[in-house]
């Protein structure tokens, strides 16, 4: 059972937070003047105080320049997806050149399956997790009927509640993984907010010969990432979440070193082009030597500036305090909950793992015997 604190407690604990000040960077939303208590940053996170400047910014080099702002202005158009990599990187656990802000959630899970899964008759499968966030479930089930060889393997729990156990996801590996084309999990389960140990499942389905891929949307900004280190084959992200980049904020990938060369086959687009060379309009396709070469097109500015808002936040956070306040916070939580259910005796059931290697920032629970009308005056 976690530990159940006090007001006065927690008071304290925030006086010693080296973390404290960056909650006044950002705007809380009112009720009836007060700020509310926010409980769902994995769905939408809270609007940075800097966005509307990084806005005004772009607005005004646009209103001046018009298309001659992708050269000039404080900062010019032309490279502007550039200003995020180095923060993207650093979230991600990965080299620069391995990541690039772009696109959608499930626009970039589709651009990157057409470079990494290749089902033939001998491994046919698209291996995924079962109770996946159904835009993956549906995106996954199209790429493996896409394919001649293309099959969806879903790896099922024994919690009806949510998502296979590590151990589950690992024992599928070993029985079905020399079948197996390409593996794409979630990083941290949507409904469960059960972390996966990403390094040991990685290793793992490579070992069986398989790429592997993994869906970040719950994972970036959230949990510990080192993406290159274990090696992992390609992954995607939204940033609307936990990176608190605007509702429908530019996403996000990332692709290993390993993959840059030309020999990986990839859906072209002219912004993936070699920059040396892209405005010569060449006929042939030459891709970026980077995770760049999987972009399409030019970067959504707006979109971007308030992303860059957001991660000015993130490079001033110390990444070991920031997950040592996101395992203390959830602790204080689920002693909440536990003092709560013991003194009404009514069950409160926890859907997230409790112990701190199986978990994020989400705390996913279920009030039993509790209806609609229970969770309409929570809200």
């Amino acid at each position: 059972m976690n530990r159940f604190i006090s007001t006065s407690d927690a008071a304290r604990l925030d006086a010693a937070d080296s973390l404290a000040s960056l909650r006044a960077e950002f705007h809380l939303p009112t009720l009836d003047g007060e700020e509310v208590i926010y409980l769902t940053g994995n769905s939408l996170g809270l609007q940075p105080r800097g966005v509307e400047s990084a806005l005004n910014t772009e607005l005004e080099s646009w209103r001046t320049y018009g298309v001659e702002a992708h050269f000039h202005g404080p900062n010019p158009w032309m490279p502007y997806h550039e200003r995020l990599t180095d923060s993207l990187a650093r979230l991600a656990g990965a080299k620069p050149s391995e990541v690039v802000a772009m696109g959608s959630l499930t626009g970039n899970l589709h651009t990157l399956l057409a470079s990494f899964y290749r089902p033939t008759a001998e491994r046919p499968l698209l291996m995924c997790e079962a109770k996946a966030f159904p835009s993956d479930q549906y995106a996954l089930a199209s790429q493996a009927q896409w394919h001649a060889h293309g099959e969806l393997f879903e790896i099922c729990g024994t919690d009806p509640e949510g998502a296979p156990t590590p151990d589950e996801v690992l024992k599928a590996i070993a029985e079905h993984g020399r079948r197996g084309a390409t593996l794409l999990l979630g990083g941290v389960h949507y409904f469960t907010g059960r972390a996966y140990p990403i390094a040991e499942i990685t290793a793992a389905a490579e070992a069986q010969g398989m790429l592997v891929g993994w869906d970040l949307a719950h994972a970036m900004g959230n949990i510990p990432l080192k993406l290159h280190d274990w090696g992992v084959d390609f992954a995607a992200w939204c940033s609307y979440k936990y990176l608190n980049s605007s509702p429908g904020g530019v996403a996000g990938l990332y692709v290993h070193e390993r993959h840059h060369g030309p020999e990986t086959f990839r859906l072209a687009g002219w912004w993936g082009h070699d920059k040396a060379s892209r405005f010569k309009m060449p006929a042939e396709f030459v891709p970026e030597r980077s995770a760049e070469s999987w972009q399409w097109s030019n970067a959504p500015v707006l979109g971007m500036a308030a992303q860059r808002a957001a991660l000015d936040v993130f490079d001033r956070a110390d990444l070991d305090a920031y997950r040592a306040k996101s395992l203390a916070m959830t602790d204080v939580l689920l002693g909440l909950l536990d003092h709560v259910s013991a003194q009404t005796g009514q069950e409160i059931k926890v859907l997230t793992p409790r112990e701190p290697q199986h978990r994020g920032s989400q705390v996913s629970v279920q009030f039993v015997g509790r209806d609609r009308r229970f969770f309409d005056y929570l809200v």
